[in-house]
């Protein structure tokens, strides 16, 4: 079975280690554990690995976040996956930091990157995995905190909340959608 995850995020050093680019950080972090190197390839960076079975598919949009969708359209057709076997991966203002919110389809929430892929793939029935990183910032700087760098006290969390992300995918793969849900939904 193949699944394509998609990590959101914007190509270019200035968003590197931006909130924003969650969604790079944990499909590289997924590449890592499973020996799996990048290559830029069509519209993304791209990398695939086998495991127990499932043939996974990385990629990173190199489209920047507002125009995400042209990037899974031709990735998903190219690989012919189903929308249930793509999972989103995308950062999340709305809920606290290293909260996890896995979905099955939903609204874009304001984020720019679901509202692109709604409008390429006409809709929203395609699962999302939203990674809180809060909304600490004074009313009208919400671009900054978006596009700003981590905290150093979120710095000291984030690679044990990316872990976890890392196995809320794998049990969306091996177990099913429902019950990482269940497991990771908090």
């Amino acid at each position: 079975m193949n699944y394509l995850i998609v990590g959101l995020g914007n190509i270019g050093e200035e968003y590197l280690e931006t909130r924003h680019n969650v969604g790079f950080k944990i499909v590289d972090a997924l590449a890592g554990q499973n020996k799996a190197s990048f290559t830029l390839d069509r519209l993304a960076h791209y990398a695939s690995y086998k495991t127990r079975g499932k043939n996974v598919h990385l990629i990173k949009p190199t489209t920047y976040m507002n125009l995400s969708g042209k990037a899974v359209r031709f990735w998903m057709q190219d690989l012919k996956i189903p929308p249930q076997q793509m999972l989103i991966v995308l950062d999340d203002l709305a809920i606290p930091f290293g909260t996890l919110r896995l979905k099955a389809k939903g609204s874009d929430g304001g984020h720019n990157g679901l509202k692109d892929i709604d409008a390429t793939l006409g809709n929203n029935n395609y699962p999302r995995l939203r990674f809180g990183i809060g909304n600490a910032f004074q009313k009208g700087s919400q671009v900054n905190y978006v596009l700003g760098k981590w905290s150093v006290d979120e710095m000291k969390e984030l690679h044990t909340k990316i872990d976890l992300v890392c196995e809320a995918v794998n049990s969306f793969m091996f177990e099913g959608l429902e019950r990482a849900m269940n497991k990771y939904n908090k």
